[in-house]
């Protein structure tokens, strides 16, 4: 699309001079990227490209509108940097309702430091930060830290830092049906040494692993306070009813966990209703919030919040505002105080300073899919939050016609002796899963589909993260589970349709 729009001189001169960064350095990597060249890699035509990025650069306004999932590929930093450009090529951002947007919570200045409480790390008898483990690796967190290499972990270019994990706590997760590289993560939970504790609502893919299981609330059941994925409101859920039995929240846990345990500090005897003014960084005295770095949240108070439910960020929504155009003028919060087509910082950590196409590891386009041809999108099911909702019989019921299927092309299928509703297996080097033929020709030929369940739920006790690896994303470190190669057999002695 960059390389159509700059051919056609459908690019902002006035709006990149002003707001941008790295410019020739882009127009130069662009000249790379033909139309022809695209639709190899994409399916589209030369023709859809050339139209797509002609009625793009010419609508006023136009927005895109990213979504949770084209990051989840081994360059999926890469990826949305480069969709985050086009609107700063094309000045976009000029127009009321033009720009892009992924998700409007960067928008919400929560005071994070009090809630955090970072400090407290230096305040234990290793005085120190606490070591990090990013649990988009759990499977290598559980089985490769403290041991003799990895066992299997596809996690590259960093040490085992030990020492072992001991202990895992386990709350607002469910790791042992989404973490990925689940054979992996089930090896690491099954460990006699693991203690594990698992804070939840219901018996999940994890609790199957638990030493203590301790009954959570539902939002319904204590009160907090939210920001938003997708508006500008700041909203106070208060408690609607009693918790059931001995459910219990996180605050109330983690505060009575630091008392008995003989921890001074008076933060972990707050309360819900004291941390949220922390988070909204109440003053006392003028009973407001006084922080000036918190732009469009000074006028939000706890008092207010339980009077109305939910408020505004005042730059964006107040009546008769000047309309909200961000990226219009700086500086900005990056090095150069624009928008980096270009990028110094991440060419000196080691990156492409440029956005670029690099096949992933496990692609299409690349030497492992001689073993293994076929690409997994490894798809949220429609009627479930993630695992969430999976158990419960009226979602399940939502889900039928899809739960426990493969989706795949009907050329692919053909090649593989595959028909409608034949039980097959679906494997790599990683683990295997059985699942149900669905032909589906909407599909790309070359990629198959299958959604997430709880691996208890599903015939053979997995699921689709049983075939998902811990490799982590070029920028940002998170889970690549759009990167999967895998292939397809009918399994033996299942009968003709």
């Amino acid at each position: 699309m960059m390389h159509v729009i700059l051919n056609e001189g459908l690019e902002d001169r006035a709006y990149i001079e002003a707001m941008t960064h790295g410019f020739a350095a882009l127009a130069e990597r662009a000249r790379e990227y033909t139309p022809s060249r695209v639709a190899a890699w994409t399916g589209m035509t030369t023709a859809e490209v050339e139209q797509l990025a002609h009625e793009y650069a010419t609508t006023r306004p136009a927005a895109l509108r990213l979504n949770y999932g084209v990051q989840r590929a081994e360059y999926g930093g890469a990826t949305v940097r480069a969709i985050a450009m086009l609107p700063a090529l094309t000045g976009a951002w000029k127009y009321r309702g033009g720009g892009g947007v992924l998700s409007t919570s960067g928008a919400f200045c929560w005071n994070e430091e009090p809630v955090r409480r970072p400090d407290l790390q230096l305040a234990s008898p290793l005085a120190r930060e606490a070591r990090l483990v990013n649990m988009s690796a759990l499977g290598q967190a559980l089985t490769g830290l403290g041991h003799d290499r990895n066992q299997g972990s596809e996690v590259r270019d960093r040490k085992d830092e030990g020492p072992l994990v001991h202990a895992l706590f386990v709350y607002n997760s469910n790791p042992g049906a989404v973490a990925p590289n689940q054979n992996a993560v089930r090896r690491g939970l099954a460990r006699p040494d693991l203690f594990t504790v698992v804070h939840e609502l219901f018996f999940t893919d994890t609790t199957d692993y638990a030493d203590y299981i301790l009954p959570a609330t539902t939002f319904l059941e204590h009160t907090d306070i939210q920001g938003a994925y997708g508006h500008y409101f700041v909203q106070l859920s208060q408690q609607a009813i009693e918790p059931p039995g001995e459910a219990r929240s996180n605050v109330w846990l983690f505060g009575q966990l630091a008392q008995r345990m003989g921890f001074p500090e008076p933060c972990f005897r707050d309360t819900p209703e004291e941390i949220i003014r922390q988070a909204l960084n109440i003053d006392p005295a003028a009973g407001r919030n006084a922080r000036s770095a918190n732009p469009g949240m000074e006028h939000i108070t706890f008092a207010a919040l339980e009077e109305h439910g939910h408020i505004p960020i005042s730059f964006h929504c107040t009546p008769g505002a000047h309309p909200f155009l961000p990226y219009t003028s700086g500086p900005l919060a990056t090095p150069s105080g624009k928008i980096e087509f270009c990028s110094e910082t991440l060419a000196a950590a080691g990156l492409d300073p440029l956005p670029g196409f690099i096949p992933p590891t496990e692609s299409r386009w690349g030497e492992a899919a001689k073993r293994y041809p076929l690409e997994l999108l490894a798809r949220k099911a429609d009627n479930y939050m993630n695992s969430t909702f999976a158990n419960l019989t009226g979602h399940r019921k939502m889900e039928s016609r899809t739960n426990q299927r493969l989706e795949i092309h009907p050329a692919d299928a053909k090649a593989r002796n595959l028909a409608e509703g034949d039980p097959v297996r679906i494997f790599n080097d990683r683990g295997s899963l059985q699942l149900i033929a669905m032909l589906n020709p909407s599909l790309p030929a070359g990629v198959v589909a299958a959604r997430l369940d709880w691996a208890k739920l599903n015939s053979d006790g997995a699921n689709v993260n049983a075939l998902t690896s811990e490799r982590l994303t070029d920028i940002g470190a998170g889970a690549t589970f759009y990167s999967t190669l895998v292939e397809v057999a009918k399994i033996a002695g299942a009968q003709e349709n």
